[in-house]
């Protein structure tokens, strides 16, 4: 399927590979689907919150309670995740994977809390390995319910308040990396800030020094959300799904599902280069060409909603566009 699809890439009336990433992401899609002629159906996008017992150490520039606040943001319409899927009319849910309260029922919201936060990993494993197995079937019964309705892309997004130190946690443990290359800003953390934080994240390394399996680096660093949204991803590439992947800490929670099941890359869309400095390195391990530059650092699944269209482009292109035998054009002569 995958030399049919390309030898209708390059038939079509332009220069060969003169689109771009566009006929690498029409090959990629129309390859996962195994169909010359692939549909994008039901896109939705799902972004998991959660809170994490070391946000109240310092490494984050804001309190924890914004977890909350900005879930309920999510449900009332405002957020820019809201925007964008508006926007590009994408199907979104906000799932309660372990935010330090509770909300009432909403249609957009999923109920999945497996705690009120995750203990802090400054002190012992962030999760139990029970919880984290709940966090995976969780992420799992979401996918089989979306795809149950026809979805078959789905982007993942999250909120909660000091994972981008989880994320850095993750990836310089998995990608043994020190610390320090894999640390950013988070949501606006100064240069004290900053310090700090690769001062705490470096403590909790040493602490759990023996720490390397991907689940056991998951269960000592991760949130609920992060464990939510790899065990989604993993029932994704399940399901055969396109698995849009936002920024940095949605790439870890892939980082750490594609060290469980490798298979699962071909079925994976980068949506764009996060502003988080670890990201570019944690892309360059796993191989990955994002879709947009866009200096992005919000989450929340932002950038899946903004490179969407561009799977539209790239399905559109592949179905639509006249070959240069069907439009009567002159192909390129060897020269």
């Amino acid at each position: 399927m995958k030399v049919e699809l390309q030898k209708k890439i390059d038939l079509k009336t332009k220069p060969r590979g003169a689109l771009g990433q566009l006929e690498k992401l029409a090959l990629q899609i129309g390859t996962v689907q195994q169909s010359l002629e692939p549909t994008l159906s039901h896109p939705s996008i799902v972004v998991f919150a959660a809170d994490h017992g070391a946000a109240k150490a310092g490494v984050s520039a804001y309190p924890p309670e914004v977890t909350h606040q900005m879930v309920l943001n999510f449900l009332n319409g405002g957020a820019a995740i809201n925007v964008f899927c508006r926007q590009h009319r994408l199907h979104l849910e906000v799932v309660d994977a372990g935010v330090a309260a509770d909300f009432e029922s909403h249609p957009r919201l999923v109920s999945a809390k497996v705690g009120k936060g995750t203990r802090n990993y400054l002190q012992e494993p962030a999760m139990t390995p029970e919880q984290q197995q709940a966090c995976f079937s969780h992420g799992a019964r979401i996918v089989k319910r979306l795809k149950e309705k026809g979805c078959n892309v789905i982007g993942f997004g999250e909120m909660g308040i000091g994972n981008t130190a989880s994320a850095a946690l993750l990836m310089s443990r998995m990608c043994q990396l020190p610390i320090a290359e894999c640390v950013g800003r988070g949501t606006g953390l100064n240069d004290t800030g900053l310090a700090r934080k690769i001062q705490l994240l470096e403590t909790a390394l040493a602490l759990h020094s023996e720490v390397n399996e991907p689940l056991a680096v998951l269960q000592t660093f991760g949130g609920f959300e992060m464990a939510q949204m790899a065990g989604a991803m993993l029932e994704a590439g399940r399901q055969n799904m396109l698995l849009l992947v936002d920024g940095f800490i949605a790439s870890a929670a892939f980082l750490v599902a594609q060290r469980l099941e490798p298979s699962l890359q071909p079925n994976a869309i980068f949506c764009h280069l996060s502003d988080e400095q670890g990201h570019r390195k944690m892309l360059d391990v796993l191989n990955a060409e994002p879709l947009l530059q866009l200096n992005l650092r919000l989450g929340e699944g932002t950038g899946c909603a903004l490179a969407y269209p561009l799977l539209e482009s790239a399905v559109a292109f592949l179905r639509d566009m006249a070959s240069f035998e069907s439009a009567g054009v002159s192909a390129k002569t060897e020269a």
